[in-house]
């Protein structure tokens, strides 16, 4: 094949492949309007649109259950606070015995009081003992801390005055602490109001059943404190003063106030069976037994204070009687929280059957529309690709799945066939460019493919930008054919490319320059490695013998330029003319050498290098 006849194959080659190439760039440029982006942007608008519809549905059931959720949390919170308050409201009756008898090391009245003590300090330990961080809707822990800074400076006048003797203990040292324990309670009260706040501002039903609980909390508050405001006088033994009849009294008026306002403000109590008997036993021994007990201290207080009970008996006697006020509050309060609780698996439940039917729907959406690309759109779309890739040289495979009707198969049949022959096409192609780019006596690239590779700088086969070329050119061969024949200079030539191919490293390129020249390009910008490989292939090719029909022995020399320089446009160029320069220079040298170009060289070769055939057979 003549190198004309190479040329114009390469040239249709590159041509077809660059039309190709240019009708991908081309497809990939363009907008994406396939029948596959428009089937899923309908579905994802149809399903966007469900999606709004369900999120309206599980919004308003989540905040309905997160609100439930809060209800109950909150209530049980305010549950522990009126409990601390009961607690140390609870504190003050063995707090009266202890005040009421002589100073003592330990008696009934001192354990009994370390034990509510103790349960007092539980229930506030309780309303600040929280997992993790405090959290927003937890009681601020100052609030707390006014309490309980308050409750321990009670504690420590009660334990003060209860170490003198009973005689020399003064009524107003007995009120004054009496009113302390007082101000513990009150303390709480900010807590409780704050907690209420937050119930009523989340959820407006439940003002209600707060309120009515702070109110039974404060029957029992009040219920004991109108005991304790009488409670000095009598440790004293001594008649009751005027404050303390008018505290008495106005106790009396707000508990029987707030009773009645209980009864009218909630219609729980009244379908409760348990609350309404709670009720009733509170109406019999509070109201009735319990203020008819302490109308009967008042009655002697107001004469000459000769009491015919002491502290520890009317507190013995009295605290029984609030027995039922405290069944009271906490039976209403659980009541209150298993309400709250019901709303809130009611709620649950709620938002339970709404996530169930938006994923119906979604399900039953999902289910049209994967039937409906399965049956009618993939086939189609699964066709377009196939063509799609077969127009990109890409190779393709029939679906495996089914593909619908009897008319899709014969489409998928016809796209089978066009594969077909486009493989052949394409085996076709790789066989006209290798027989274009290589040279077809001694099996390398021919001149046309290295200049292909020099001319451009973009990496091939592990060739960098910089290289160095060595160009070998095969000494005498003109006499060779002159003597042996042509078909002798052929098979000379065919040895020596099999006999360079062995020499080379892995990474080396080497082609058919012209005639008896061969180019060899090294993949590195090494002179003294590319001068080292020449030297060794001129050694190798020194000492081989070619063996010719007939049996003549037949020794061969060649000589080598080498250069370093680029690939691409004019460096290339340069980097032929160096190499060949230096090729001229190895000729008129004597033939039989390595000769590395002037302006390559960082440092003169190896004598090695330059050594003659003959001493190296020598």
């Amino acid at each position: 094949m003549s190198s004309q006849q190479r040329n114009i194959i390469v040239k249709a080659i590159d041509s077809l492949q660059g039309r190709t190439f240019g009708n991908e760039v081309r497809d990939q440029g363009q907008p994406d309007h396939s029948l596959n982006r428009k089937l899923w942007i309908g579905a994802g608008i149809i399903t966007i649109c469900t999606l709004i519809l369900a999120a309206v549905l599980l919004a308003r059931s989540y905040d309905d259950f997160t609100t439930a959720r809060f209800n109950l949390h909150e209530i049980s919170d305010y549950g522990d606070l009126l409990e601390a308050a009961n607690r140390i409201s609870a504190e003050r009756g063995p707090t009266n015995s202890v005040l009421g008898e002589e100073p003592a090391a330990v008696s009934p009245a001192r354990q009994r009081l370390a034990r509510f003590r103790a349960a007092s300090d539980e229930a506030l330990a309780r309303l600040t003992d929280h997992p993790g961080p405090a959290a927003p809707e937890h009681v601020p822990q100052a609030m707390i801390e006014l309490v309980r800074r308050q409750l321990l400076n009670a504690r420590a006048e009660v334990d003060r005055i209860s170490r003198q003797p009973l005689a020399s203990r003064d009524v107003v040292d007995l009120q004054r602490v009496i009113e302390a324990m007082f101000d513990a309670v009150d303390r709480l009260q900010p807590a409780i109001r704050w907690k209420i706040a937050r119930l009523v501002a989340r959820d407006a039903r439940l003002a209600s059943p707060v309120i009515t609980g702070q109110m039974l909390g404060d029957l029992r508050e009040y219920g004991g404190r109108i005991a304790s405001q009488i409670m000095a006088p009598i440790a004293a033994r001594r008649p009751l003063a005027l404050n303390n009849l008018i505290a008495y009294s106005e106790t009396r008026g707000r508990l029987i106030e707030l009773w009645q306002l209980v009864g009218r403000q909630d219609h729980t109590i009244a379908d409760d069976r348990r609350l309404a008997d709670l009720w009733r036993q509170t109406e019999l021994q509070f109201f009735g037994d319990g203020l008819a007990m302490l109308e009967d201290v008042v009655r002697e207080g107001r004469g000459a204070g000769h009491y015919t009970m002491t502290p520890a008996e009317l507190t013995n006697r009295f605290v029984p009687t609030l027995q039922p006020l405290e069944d009271l509050r906490r039976a209403f309060l659980d009541l209150t929280i298993a309400r709250v609780a019901a709303d809130r698996e009611r709620a649950l439940h709620t938002l339970g059957a709404a996530i169930a039917l938006a994923l119906a729907i979604l399900v039953i959406l999902a289910g049209l529309l994967v039937s409906a690309q399965r049956f009618v759109f993939r086939p189609l779309l699964q066709a377009r690709d196939m063509v799609i890739a077969l127009a990109d040289n890409r190779r393709v495979a029939r679906p495996t799945a089914g593909t619908g009707s009897k008319e899709m198969s014969r489409l998928f049949d016809a796209i089978g066939s066009l594969d077909g022959r486009l493989r052949e096409r394409a085996v076709l192609m790789e066989q006209l460019k290798l027989l274009a780019d290589t040279d077809a006596l001694t099996g390398l690239l021919n001149r046309g493919a290295l200049e292909r590779i020099g001319e451009t700088d973009t990496p091939y086969q592990g060739l960098a930008r910089d290289i160095c070329l060595i160009l070998m050119d095969v000494d005498h061969f003109k006499a060779i054919n002159d003597r042996h024949g042509h078909l002798v200079g052929d098979q000379v030539l065919t040895e020596v490319a099999t006999l360079v191919r062995a020499s080379l490293r892995q990474g080396d390129l080497v082609a058919r320059f012209g005639g008896e020249e061969i180019a060899i390009l090294v993949p590195e910008k090494d002179i003294n490695a590319a001068l080292a490989l020449a030297g060794r292939i001129r050694q190798d090719l020194a000492q081989h013998v070619f063996v010719l029909d007939g049996g003549t022995r037949l020794q061969v020399t060649a000589s080598f330029g080498v250069a370093c320089g680029s690939r691409g446009g004019e460096h290339w160029r340069s980097l032929i003319e160096a190499a060949d320069a230096a090729l001229y220079q190895a000729k008129s040298a004597g033939r039989d050498r390595v000769q590395g170009a002037l302006s390559s060289l960082v440092r003169p070769p190896p004598p090695a290098l330059t050594h003659t055939a003959r001493e190296a057979r020598r």
